[in-house]
């Protein structure tokens, strides 16, 4: 019990309660509704916080975070969001989850083993990136979807994300902050039509500061692990 207790640090606990209020705040300012929102929200931003400490139950959040988020994409049009949320990111993250507990470190399957990205796949990644938009921007233009470039763009930073994610690098996490950089301006755009998408803006601002702490907190878990 005593090891459960203090599997996160205090800044991590710290990390993870301000989230919390700052997601249960925008849903009372500016939602008070939707509560398909907030339990995303919610959802998401524990996702991270495990995800930061190399945790497969992270991953196994993703999942269901995927799927609420799938949802309300699909409630303003955001048809790019949905199916890169149903049909990329949701899937990715089962591949991810397996990938994590298949890779622990030290036989700790609380902690996955970090892994290093070789050149040639680095090379190889940016290609597949690019072919990958080029399909989804003309699936999304085929249905009519809402703010095409940040949408597209949102497409980009979420495949490299979640294969990222999947090949255990560090920089997955980066990946994700650009996402979230890109998500805060999609979900801004949509809340000039309504106000209660706010609350999703402010839900990746959250995400933001996760995911920083995320790449940090991985850089810190490689060098321990390559040390050792």
């Amino acid at each position: 019990m005593k090891t459960k207790q203090h599997y996160f640090s205090k800044f991590e606990m710290t990390l993870w309660l301000s989230s919390v209020f700052v997601i249960f705040m925008s849903f009372i300012v500016f939602d008070r509704t939707n509560y398909l929102t907030l339990t995303a929200s919610l959802v998401g931003v524990t996702s991270l916080i495990f995800s930061a400490k190399g945790h497969p139950f992270g991953q196994a959040l993703m999942i269901l975070f995927s799927l609420l988020y799938g949802i309300i994409s699909y409630t303003f049009s955001y048809y790019g969001e949905m199916i890169t949320y149903l049909g990329m990111t949701m899937p990715m993250a089962v591949f991810a989850l397996v990938s994590w507990l298949r890779h622990p470190y030290k036989g700790n399957k609380s902690e996955v083993r970090v892994s290093k990205i070789g050149k040639a796949e680095q090379i190889f990644i940016w290609p597949l990136s690019l072919l990958v938009t080029l399909l989804f921007y003309f699936i999304l233009k085929y249905f009519g979807t809402a703010n095409m470039i940040p949408s597209t763009l949102s497409v980009t930073t979420s495949f490299l994300a979640v294969y990222l994610t999947f090949r255990r690098s560090p920089f997955f996490a980066v990946a994700y902050a650009a996402n979230d950089l890109v998500l805060i301006v999609l979900w801004a755009l949509a809340s000039q039509t309504d106000s209660r998408y706010l609350s999703v803006a402010v839900c990746f601002v959250a995400f933001l500061f996760n995911d920083i702490y995320g790449f940090v907190s991985w850089q810190k878990m490689k060098k321990r692990q390559n040390a050792s």
